[in-house]
Parts: C-alpha cells; sequence; structure tokens
C-alpha cells in the first residue's frame, strides 16, 4: 500500500547561538545534523509520542544512516526552519528527508535523509513500531507505506 505525502512537512524552528558556530560565525556542519535530530523529536511529540515515553514503552529510535547535503551556510543569529517528512514508513524504521532553510531569505542550507530504526531499549535488538505511532504517521499524511519488514 502505498500513500503519498499532499501536506506541507513538518517544520520545527530554532536560532543559531554562538555555540552552534565556529570562529567565523558559521554553522559547523555537524550541527546541522543535530537540528534535524530536534525536529525529528519534535515531529514525535506534535504526533503526541515523547521519546522519554516511548523509552518506558521498551522503544528507542536510533539513526541506523545519514547522508547529507550542503548548499549554502547558516550563521549566527539566523533562524533556521527544519523540516521533517517521512519519505518510507516500514515496519521497523522510518525513512526521513529534511532541509535546513534560513528563514529571512527563504534560502535551502542542507538536506539530507535519516534511516531511523526501531529497536528494543533493553537489547537494542530490532523491534515494530508500534501500531498507534504508525497510524499517527499516516493520518497525518508521512511519506509512503512500505510492507517490506526490517
Amino acid at each position: 500500500m502505498r500513500a503519498q505525502n499532499r501536506l506541507e512537512p513538518f517544520a520545527h524552528r530554532c536560532r543559531v547561538y554562538y555555540e552552534d558556530t565556529d570562529a567565523g560565525a558559521v554553522v559547523y556542519y555537524v550541527n546541522y545534523l543535530k537540528f534535524m535530530e530536534r525536529a525529528r523529536t519534535e515531529r514525535l511529540r506534535q504526533l503526541g509520542f515523547a521519546q522519554s515515553e516511548l523509552a518506558q514503552q521498551n522503544l528507542l529510535f536510533v539513526v541506523h544512516s545519514s547522508e547529507a547535503r550542503y548548499h549554502a551556510p547558516a550563521r549566527l543569529d539566523d533562524e533556521l526552519r527544519v523540516t521533517a517528512q517521512v519519505l518510507e514508513l516500514n515496519r521497523a524504521s522510518l525513512r526521513f528527508v529534511q532541509q535546513v532553510w534560513r528563514d529571512k531569505d527563504a534560502t535551502l542550507l542542507c538536506e539530507g535523509q535519516f534511516l531511523v530504526a526501531a529497536v528494543r531499549a533493553d537489547t537494542f535488538k530490532p523491534r515494530a513500531i508500534p501500531v498507534e505511532l504508525r497510524e499517527a504517521f499516516m493520518a497525518h499524511g508521512s511519506g509512503t507505506q512500505s510492507n517490506a519488514g526490517e
């Protein structure tokens, strides 16, 4: 079954702080990954699922693989819009496509894809994403669903 997303992707807003930058007041490249991690976490929270509560249910999400492309630098005090859209929803994983935009001039700064695996908190072995969470993603138009087992 495939369901295409026709909605605007979820977006988390943040600001570039001094701690995010290098000596030239430019965001250090790895910090874009942190901004994207926060957007994925806030996407879960917006759907009603806090990661701390999921951990109590023996569920963690871990990044399996990531890919990022950098287009332009963010600088100290820039306001950013970080999107987090599920591109693919599998039994035990999610593939997110994400972008980081500078708000004031709508410039795409960075984009990437992240394969995030669902694992048991006690063993770090793969586990199925709970039905309620899968349904929440699908109800909000997130990505395509794949029946492939992972």
